[in-house]
This record gives structure tokens, C-alpha cells and sequence, in this order.
């Protein structure tokens, strides 16, 4: 067992300590405070700032692309929000290479708010949404507007995904499907892989840009609730690497469904390589 696996279960004095810290405490109030303030913005959003863009803006695609760069901007100061009240500090290396448009991003997904530091990150992001969240009045004005896409079955999830990326979108996918396991957090590993990732990227003949998130302390995983706050702040590192292209690691005479296969075989082992070389600081 991982030492690091070892001192969650058995916590020293000082973790002890930590359980009942001021610091500790503010964190847990901070946080209820961020969750209650982006459910508040994401009303703000939907009921003023989305219908004036609707009323001004009559043309579909502009509109389209300034809900997006809206949302990014937003999640963008929510981010500075999280760090600056001490919920969480967080770090990117190779941002330079988010700053091209087109990009298939595949990150692994070690917390409930990945997804809003990566969209922070790009311009004109996109992202596939469970059929939930369309349901959910916080979320349904600002993924409606920006027109990501509904997560469905069948080939044409991948049509969409590939039509995204090609018309210069910034694609986010996870592909682990939700957030990772706590038992996998603590090995530095990722959950099993699903095959859309792969498949968007083979279909359609794009390149992967990979993004690994560590973090020092498990934070919002699927099974931590927002008030069980870690006994320290979590820190999150966010690597970005250089495109993978599937025809680098798939045989000429591959087929699709093989094709898919060996890419996200490749993508898995590559996340775990990454994570056990431990870049996230203790």
C-alpha cells in the first residue's frame, strides 16, 4: 500500500490537529460560500446576462461565441474567487499550448471542479453535458446558449464532437466518464478508460491534447461531499503534454474499432505513467 494511502488512514498528531484548525473551518465555510455563489451566477447568467445577448445579438454563431467566451471569462474570475478565499490554489504548466483553437483536450478528472478550471483555460471551450445538467435550472441558460453538446447514444455524439473540433472549438473530454475513484486518487491512477475519447479522435483523424490534474489532497471526489474539507488546501497542478496523434500508435491497417481500442490503451497507461511520477507537491 502506497505510503501516501497509509497516513489517510492513520492520521498523526498533527493531522489530528488539523481536523479542528481555524484554517480548516474557513475553508469549509469558503467553499459552501463558492458553491452558493455559482449557483448564483449561474442564475445571474440565465436570467439577465443570457437574455440580453439573445435581444442584441441576433445572429446564432456570433451569439454562440460570445456566451462561450462569457462563460470562460466567468469560470475564469470564479477561479480567482476559489484561490483568493483559500479553497483551493492551483497551477498550469504549458498553457501556451491552450492557446490555439481546434483542440481535442482529454484530462483525467480527479474533482467536481476540473472541468471549470479547463474551461477557465480556453477560448471558445466546448464540452459534452449529461442529459442531467440540461434539467438543472443553474445550468440549463449557460450550456443551452453556448450550444455544448447533449450527451446521447448512437454515432452521432461522435459526429458532433468531430464537427466541434473541426469549426475551431476547444473539445473537453473526460475521458475516465466521471470522476475518479478515491481509491484510484490515492494509487495515482485513473479510473478504467471509456473508448469516446479514442473514437472522436480516430473517426474523425484528430490529434489528443492530454491534460493531467493532480492534486495534493483529495477534493470533490465522487465521494466527498463539499462540507468534508480536506485537512489541508488542496493544490492542483494541471500539465498539459504534446498532441498524441492516433497514427502514431495505431497500425496503417487498424480498423476503427481496433483503432479506438489501442488509442485509449495508450491514453490509460499514459495517465498512469504521468501520475505515479507524482508532480503534485505533498
Amino acid at each position: 500500500m502506497p505510503e501516501r494511502l497509509l497516513s489517510m488512514n492513520t492520521p498523526t498528531r498533527a493531522e489530528d490537529k488539523r481536523r479542528f484548525s481555524p484554517e480548516r473551518c474557513w475553508r469549509i465555510v469558503a467553499t459552501g460560500f463558492c458553491f452558493a455563489l455559482f449557483g448564483f451566477g449561474g442564475l445571474v447568467v440565465l436570467c439577465l446576462v443570457f437574455p440580453l445577448l439573445r435581444l442584441l445579438v441576433w445572429r446564432r454563431s456570433l451569439r454562440q461565441t460570445l456566451a462561450r467566451d462569457i462563460v470562460s471569462l466567468s469560470f475564469w474570475f470564479f477561479c480567482k474567487i476559489m484561490t483568493g478565499v483559500g479553497v483551493i490554489s492551483y497551477e498550469v504548466r504549458g498553457r501556451e499550448k491552450l492557446r490555439r483553437r481546434g483542440l481535442l483536450v482529454v484530462a483525467n478528472h480527479p474533482s467536481l471542479i476540473d472541468v471549470v478550471i479547463l474551461i477557465s483555460l480556453l477560448r471558445q471551450p466546448d464540452c459534452v453535458v449529461k442529459a442531467a445538467a440540461w434539467r438543472n435550472p443553474f445550468m440549463f441558460g449557460p450550456i443551452s446558449l453556448c450550444g455544448f453538446i447533449r450527451n446521447q447514444d448512437g454515432p452521432q455524439l461522435i459526429d458532433d464532437c468531430i464537427a466541434s473540433v473541426r469549426n475551431g472549438s476547444n473539445l473537453i473530454v473526460f475521458p475516465e466518464g466521471t470522476r475518479t475513484r478515491l481509491e484510484a486518487l490515492l494509487h495515482r491512477q485513473v479510473n478504467p478508460l471509456q473508448r469516446g475519447a479514442a473514437n472522436i479522435a480516430v473517426r474523425g483523424r484528430l490529434a489528443l491534447t492530454p491534460i493531467m490534474i493532480t492534486v495534493s489532497e483529495p477534493m470533490l471526489t465522487k465521494q466527498q461531499p463539499w462540507y468534508k474539507a480536506p485537512l489541508r488546501r488542496p493544490h492542483f497542478v494541471l500539465t498539459v503534454f504534446d498532441d498524441l496523434d492516433p497514427t502514431h500508435v495505431v497500425p496503417a491497417d487498424a480498423t476503427p474499432v481496433l483503432a479506438a481500442r489501442i488509442v485509449t490503451e495508450h491514453l490509460s497507461d499514459f495517465f498512469n505513467r504521468e501520475l505515479k511520477k507524482d508532480v503534485c507537491p505533498d
